[in-house]
């Protein structure tokens, strides 16, 4: 009996152990690097984070074509029908057809530097963009590093809880056993049962929570999660004091990054809004010609050419250019407040993550020694059982104990590896390069470069059509 006490108790730490990260012979391990690789590359969140960055990339384009010419060609055909009369008697009566074909190129000159400050805006929001982007990819990191310790915790929970549903069947035998034999009592055997009811229903629950944590892993990850490693804390770049690193992170973090760019994207909102109160010039020229066949009119072509140069000078618009004047000053110290708000949630994030870091190292030492004590407490209390100076109820209570205790030790090795991973992204250094994951790298600035400069062109970079003009 002792024998098999103790090796289920035994095997418990064991299976905990492997199901914590320890590779099976002969299985293909999905390390943390493996799975943030893939999360890099196929999470949808992330790639539609790049989607619109790349959207964005195509507003300053835009804003440059505020410098080019518009060419624009018409044409119109009229058909009409003349009849005279003389003394109220029809006199004449004849058809002519004119056709007209004209091209215009208009070239703006002044637009009260509304497109250079178009051209700064988009800029701007492109750079705003790109932090975003940086934000994303390091959020998703933290997400992915969460979903796959989720999931060893789990298996690792299961196991234990499927190790003391063993543990308790060896008890109900055993007290059925002694009951046999007179050296027991239904007390004995009724404890046992109920705790083993217990335990069953906690094998249930824990087998939820894994399949949630698969489900999560998945979705994050886009794979589902096979034989995984247990990593180690991150600790590229991560200070082991505190204040010495968060100046740095409170000028560089994607995130205020972004706000700061969102300001320079409003104060150019406003320069533009000004801009409508002043001249515009713009330059026109036509070339027309046309024919009339018909009547009295000659069938030979009439060709035109024109120039034409544009003053306008606003007066009045009823108001409405003012008050988007004010509307964009407002909006501007909207961004100058979500900057102050960036810098503080940043600043709370590294307090947190910093603060559960410590927190989780100081209870891996506190639950190692607590599975070390009850271990040995459970093994005491068995001996003390079989020579009758315990009872079943006191083996059952240590036990329990026990496995709380690697459980407590489970959860706080799956703290302290997201806690390291989301200090990193709370000091903006959780990043691809950081993380030395073996993909092949997302360039933001490859797509701009492909097209700021284009004056035309149907298809994007990568070869896509639209709905009217694709494949």
């Amino acid at each position: 009996m002792k024998r098999s006490w103790h090796g289920i108790a035994l095997a418990g730490l064991a299976s905990a152990a492997l199901a914590m990260g320890v590779p099976v012979a002969g299985a293909q391990a999905e390390t943390l690097a493996g799975a943030l690789a893939r999360a890099y590359q196929h999470n949808p969140e992330l790639n539609a984070q790049r989607a619109a960055l790349r959207a964005t990339d195509e507003g300053v384009p835009q804003a440059l074509a505020g410098y080019r010419p518009s060419v624009n060609a018409d044409g119109t055909v009229t058909a009409s029908e003349i009849e005279s009369r003389l003394d109220g008697v029809p006199n004449n009566n004849f058809g002519t057809i004119t056709s007209t074909f004209g091209v215009t190129v208009a070239q703006p000159l002044f637009r009260g530097f509304r497109t250079q400050n178009a051209v700064a805006q988009a800029e701007a929001g492109v750079a705003a963009s790109r932090a975003g982007l940086a934000n994303t990819e390091q959020d998703i990191f933290v997400s992915a590093t969460q979903a796959y310790m989720d999931v060893l915790a789990d298996r690792a929970i299961l196991q234990l809880r499927q190790q003391n549903v063993a543990f308790l069947n060896e008890q109900v035998r055993a007290a059925q056993a002694r009951f046999d034999v007179g050296e027991g009592t239904r007390t004995d055997i009724a404890q046992a049962n109920a705790r083993r009811a217990f335990a069953l229903a906690q094998v249930s629950a824990a087998q939820a929570s894994l399949t949630a944590s698969n489900a999560v892993y998945r979705q994050i990850i886009g794979t589902d999660p096979g034989q995984l490693v247990t990593p180690s804390p991150f600790t590229n770049g991560i200070p082991s004091t505190l204040q010495g690193s968060l100046d740095n992170a409170l000028a560089t973090h994607p995130a205020i990054v972004a706000a700061r760019s969102q300001i320079d994207v409003a104060q150019s909102a406003v320069a533009i809004a000004e801009g409508a109160l002043l001249p515009s010039v713009d330059l026109e020229g036509r070339a027309q010609r046309s024919w009339t066949d018909g009547g009295t009119q000659d069938g030979g072509p009439n060709d035109t050419l024109s120039a034409t140069l544009r003053l306008s000078v606003p007066i009045y618009q009823g108001g409405r250019t003012t008050s988007q004047i004010r509307e964009s000053i407002e909006v501007l110290g909207q961004r100058r407040l979500e900057l102050d708000v960036a810098r503080e949630q940043v600043r709370a994030a590294i307090y947190s993550a910093f603060g559960g870091l410590e927190a989780s190292r100081a209870q891996i030492e506190a639950s190692t020694a607590q599975v070390a004590a009850a271990q040995v407490a459970l093994s005491g209390t068995i001996e003390e059982q079989r020579v009758g100076q315990r009872t079943t109820l006191d083996v059952l209570n240590t036990q329990e104990e026990l496995i709380d205790a690697r459980i407590s030790e489970v959860n706080a090795r799956r703290d302290l590896a997201v806690a390291s991973y989301s200090l990193a992204s709370a000091l903006g250094r959780l990043s691809a390069e950081s993380l030395g994951l073996q993909v092949a790298r997302y360039d933001p600035v490859e797509h701009y470069d492909a097209v700021r400069d284009r004056w035309y062109g149907l298809r994007t970079p990568d070869g896509r059509g639209g709905v009217l003009f694709g494949d």
